[in-house]
């Protein structure tokens, strides 16, 4: 697994760029560096999408993001839809389209103002659509839903194939990547990163941390603290039913996400909040929860009422409190770039992060603003770090 790990007294080198997680933002950053030339190494503590990356809905969503992440999301989506001309997979990209449903004329008044909100801001990719535009769409959904709002060219993809095909491509262009190789603490002596791990230390000149819900603790130790906390996403899997549902749908009211493959299996979504064991690494299923999302799904699709359920599964997965993640250079150290902190929404926006990130790392500066997303905007409501792990 560890194949080009050395045991050797001096820092392992050889790169211009570390970065530290191997989920689809790291895998997505180390491609896009590599893509400009730079020498990329990965250090990733367990397997290459073992946590959200691999295990989240899959959801490529524009639809119902917050305002600063809309350029982002729209930028990504383009991405998206020439993924297989950009690293030679599409990831399982199906253009399905995204509904979010509203289930009482207050909800649909609720998507009335979300569109109009976002045309206020010059933004026309969200619709609104009335309930017989959506059975147009959906013919099958429950009668009590009056509407929602429709995005044309949103979709899902397979997580696990897209993080995979991610890695598989940086790889060709020269990046090294190291699982089983968790980075216990990083610090910059003179112009060089360190990163400590059980198989050595790594070292370049520039440092990337892409390590989700762990990557909170590793700007703490650069004296940048961070209101990050880790949460268990759940996901469930139905049998085989016979098709009915050909968009990607959510909830105005409560959340949902929901898509049936070709395959005819169901898989159930939706920020659905299990256990998340930090220390262990693994994220646990909470089956009352499951029961609650398992209602919804039925309320909106009565003919599933005896579908069983295949399986259950979590990830782990990193929350802010302001709900949008960290992308940003640092603000006590040169040569370090976050990208974090996605808040169970991140998978979509993995394939234009990574680009931004590159930027970052190589110009100093992104070609969409990031101001929204800097890791300094916390220092109000976070206490002042002990000391800075910086010498």
């Amino acid at each position: 697994m560890n194949e080009h790990v050395q045991s050797s007294a001096g820092p392992l080198g050889g790169a211009d760029v570390l970065v530290v997680g191997g989920g689809l933002h790291g895998a997505s950053s180390a491609f896009h560096l590599a893509r400009r030339g730079a020498r990329v190494i990965v250090l990733e503590a367990d397997y290459v999408g073992r946590h959200a990356s691999g295990v989240n809905a899959g959801g490529v969503r524009t639809l119902g993001r917050p305002l600063p992440e809309i350029p982002l999301a729209l930028m990504s989506r383009e991405i998206w839809h020439s993924l297989a001309e950009t690293i030679g997979d599409d990831g399982g990209f199906v253009p399905s389209g995204q509904l979010k449903l509203a289930e009482s004329e207050a909800e649909l008044e609720e998507c009335r103002a979300r569109v109009a909100l976002l045309e206020s801001h010059g933004f026309t990719h969200e619709r609104l659509i009335d309930a017989a535009a959506l059975r147009e769409l959906e013919p099958a959904i429950a009668p009590h839903v009056t509407g929602g709002i429709w995005v044309e060219r949103d979709g899902y993809a397979l997580p696990f194939r897209t993080t995979m095909a991610f890695r598989l491509a940086a790889q060709r262009l020269g990046a090294v990547f190291h699982e089983g190789t968790p980075v216990s603490r990083i610090e910059q002596c003179g112009t060089r990163w360190f990163a400590q791990t059980p198989n050595g230390a790594f070292a370049a000149e520039q440092l990337v941390v892409t390590a989700g819900a762990w990557a909170g603790e590793l700007a703490r130790q650069v004296g940048e603290p961070v209101p990050v906390y880790p949460e268990g996403l759940m996901l469930m899997v139905t049998h085989r039913v016979a098709p009915f549902c050909r968009a990607t749908l959510g909830a105005t009211g409560r959340p949902l996400s929901f898509k049936q493959f070709d395959n005819g299996t169901v898989v159930i979504g939706g920020k659905l909040i299990g256990h998340a064991d930090l220390t262990g690494r693994h994220g646990e299923v909470d089956f009352a929860r499951l029961v609650r999302s398992a209602q919804t799904v039925v309320d909106l699709f009565p003919h599933l009422r005896h579908l069983g359920i295949n399986r259950a599964w979590a990830g782990v997965e990193a929350f802010t409190d302001d709900s949008l993640p960290v992308i940003s250079l640092s603000r006590r150290a040169s040569n370090l770039t976050y990208s974090f902190g996605y808040c169970g929404s991140g998978f979509q926006l993995g394939p234009v992060c990574g680009k931004l990130v590159s930027e970052l790392v190589l110009n100093e500066r992104a070609c969409l603003p990031l101001d929204a997303f800097a890791i300094d905007r916390f220092e109000a409501s976070v206490a002042p770090p002990a000391a800075a792990a910086v010498v």
